[in-house]
């Protein structure tokens, strides 16, 4: 036992053994958990009956047997029915005469635990007085001293019971402290409304829900709790709730960024009428993005199962063309008009072929590769990138808040979706030029905002309800169509929200949402085996890491690997899957592991994902695609597992 827990015990003790009562605690299992001196001393019990763990049975045959409670036909009958009395526990008091003449009140309560205590009050001078009183006051009525006796008596059971009634207050206080500190501390709004939605209950954790709402907001309307636009979504399903049906709605809070799902349940009480509704609402701003992620994924992999063998039989019906067309230009004598015609042919094959790979980089199944990135940075290259891209008269304006620190991110799918909008205000604004601008700001802690605006005509109506329709342009024949629905498709991909609109000063303003993931802190300092045959990807992987601040060793095989992987204090091994020599990466990962090594792991490689090492290799840790950048490196240190 710690040795405060040993201090209280002895305090605990010495304590109850200055009380004038006799005490006793049995626990659940009928054994003595606590007793005084008192109580060994009024009973004089020998000491192997006031131990601790002693059986309540044990004790009340000793006291049968002793004479404690009288003369007794059937002493085991005595035992069992005390025991059995004792299994189904209530509070009680009474007051014997025990066999030594001197009279005893017993006053017993369960306790919430299990178990129950009792104490032994030794009332024998009150006993006395009584009778004094009797004996000596003839004048008064034996009626009366027989009243005040019972009126005595009376105010000690009463004493007692308050006394039973103060511990259950205590317990019922208790028990109400420990629900509302559980209800606090979940991560959801508990709450309830009456009929007039007004608020009656809250767990006080509004404000984790919908930011910047109130903790206190009992007493108040629910419109003026959480707001005129929070309050409209959910007011239908309130409704519905005191009418009796409940509901689990979900849906999206501008103000916030929120993704919210509320459930209401009426509430009533048996089969009486409906006094209002217990409102669960929580934050699922990431599940959705999940979700939402999940299935453009689904979309994207349906999208390529459906377009995968057309454009195959398309793209051998070009390549027939082409090399038809090719036949026809080099036939002696053909007339003028004739090759123009084929010429034609051959630019509108292969535009077509184009138009395939376009198709293919929408549907193939893309890989995020988020890293850290600082978006002031990242943006300032944007647009040092773009401006190349734009006529003299055309400038690009970049304002980029803020940001808090290095966000996750896919900087590589990020840039190819601004610069498509860049483009495509490029070409709305036209040769007279004027003003692309990009706007990033972090809306609260959920969600980056993009905003790419321009000065020109904006969208037209059917490009509003159209925009993201494959193929759907305004630029007729100088257009594909696929511009804003790869950048559709990116942004879903990542869980998040592109919208379009037209500025109210005119001009045409896309809105872009993307997951707001504060970057991990970067990792201490490692002692990293990296397992490279190649001496020159080696030397620049190397230098990667020395720059992330991690110390390396080197091995160029998997057998020079393991020798080195004993050196004392390897954190991570990073290896290469294909390795020359005879032995792979995945099998030194294998070995380590069989080993028992406790680095974590990494593994990087330029194999496409269907090769049957890079699904083992998968199997055993997470696997870096080459290239990578320095980002991309860190990133994937961070997600390295220990065996």
């Amino acid at each position: 036992m710690p040795w405060n827990e040993l201090t209280t015990a002895k305090l605990t003790r010495a304590g109850l053994n200055l009380i004038g009562q006799a005490l006793s605690i049995f626990d659940r299992d009928l054994r003595l958990a606590v007793c005084n001196r008192r109580y060994q001393e009024m009973f004089d019990f020998p000491d192997s009956f006031v131990t601790p763990g002693v059986g309540f049975e044990d004790t009340i045959r000793f006291l049968v047997n002793r004479g404690e409670y009288g003369p007794q036909d059937d002493p085991a009958e005595a035992v069992r029915s005390r025991v059995q009395a004792a299994r189904a526990f209530v509070p009680h008091y009474l007051e014997r005469m025990r066999p030594n003449g001197r009279w005893i009140s017993v006053e017993g309560a369960p306790l919430a635990q299990g178990g129950w205590v009792t104490t032994y009050t030794d009332i024998t001078e009150i006993k006395l007085q009584e009778s004094l009183l009797r004996a000596r006051s003839e004048e008064l009525s034996g009626q009366l001293l027989a009243h005040a006796e019972r009126l005595a008596q009376a105010n000690r059971v009463l004493a007692a019971t308050n006394a039973a009634l103060e511990e259950a207050k205590r317990e019922l206080t208790e028990m109400e402290a420990r629900t509302r500190l559980t209800a606090e501390m979940m991560p959801a709004h508990i709450a309830h409304v009456d009929r007039n939605l007004v608020y009656t209950y809250s767990n006080r954790r509004l404000s984790t829900v919908l930011p910047g709402m109130p903790a206190e907001i009992v007493g108040l309307h629910a419109r003026d709790a959480i707001g005129d636009e929070a309050f409209g979504r959910i007011l239908p399903w309130l409704r519905a709730a005191l009418a009796g049906e409940a509901s689990v709605h979900e849906f999206s809070h501008e103000g916030t960024g929120r993704r919210i799902r509320a459930a209401f349940t009426p509430g009533r009480t048996g089969e009486g009428p409906i006094t209002g509704v217990y409102i669960l609402s929580m934050d699922v701003t990431e599940e959705a993005q999940a979700r939402a992620a999940l299935a453009q994924t689904h979309k994207r992999e349906l999208a390529a199962q459906l377009t995968s063998g057309l454009a195959h039989d398309f793209a051998n019906l070009l390549t027939i063309i082409l090399g038809l067309q090719g036949r026809l230009a080099r036939l002696p004598g053909l007339p003028g008009e004739a090759r123009d015609f084929s010429q034609a042919t051959v630019a509108a094959a292969r535009r077509g072929g184009d138009l395939l790979d376009r198709i293919a980089r929408i549907a193939a199944p893309r890989e995020p590769r988020p890293v850290p990135v600082e978006v002031a940075a990242l943006l300032a290259e944007l647009g040092t990138m773009a401006a190349p891209l734009l006529p003299a008269a055309t400038r690009l304006a970049i304002d980029a808040e803020a940001m808090p620190g290095a966000l996750m991110l896919d900087a590589g799918a990020v840039q190819d979706m601004l610069v498509n909008l860049i483009l495509n205000a490029r070409d709305a604004i036209g040769p007279a030029g004027g003003t692309i601008g990009i706007v990033a700001r972090p809306i609260r802690d959920t969600w980056l905002e993009l905003v790419v605006e321009d000065d020109g005509p904006g969208f037209s109506e059917a490009a509003l309800r159209h925009a993201f329709d494959p193929f759907f342009t305004t630029k007729g024949a100088a257009g594909s169509g696929l511009g804003l629905s790869m950048v559709y498709d990116a942004t879903r991909s990542a869980g998040g929200t592109v919208r379009v609109a037209n500025r109210p000063g005119g001009g045409a303003r896309v809105t872009l949402r993307l997951p707001l993931r504060p970057a991990p802190a970067a990792l201490p300092a490692r002692l990293v085996l990296l397992v490279e045959d190649d001496p020159a990807l080696r030397t620049e992987v190397r230098e990667m890491l020395t720059l992330l601040g991690h110390s390396v060793v080197e091995a160029a095989s998997a057998d020079e690997a393991l020798a080195l992987a004993e050196v004392p204090g390897i954190d991570l091994v990073l290896s290469d899957i294909s390795l020359a020599g005879g032995v792979s990466g995945v099998a030194l990962i294998e070995a380590l592991a069989a080993r028992g090594h406790g680095a974590a792991r990494l593994m990087m490689t330029s194999l496409p994902a269907a090769h049957p090492l890079h699904a083992r290799a998968r199997a055993l840790a997470p696997v870096l695609a080459k290239p990578f950048a320095e980002g991309e490196l860190a990133q994937a240190l961070l997600s390295g597992v220990p065996p």
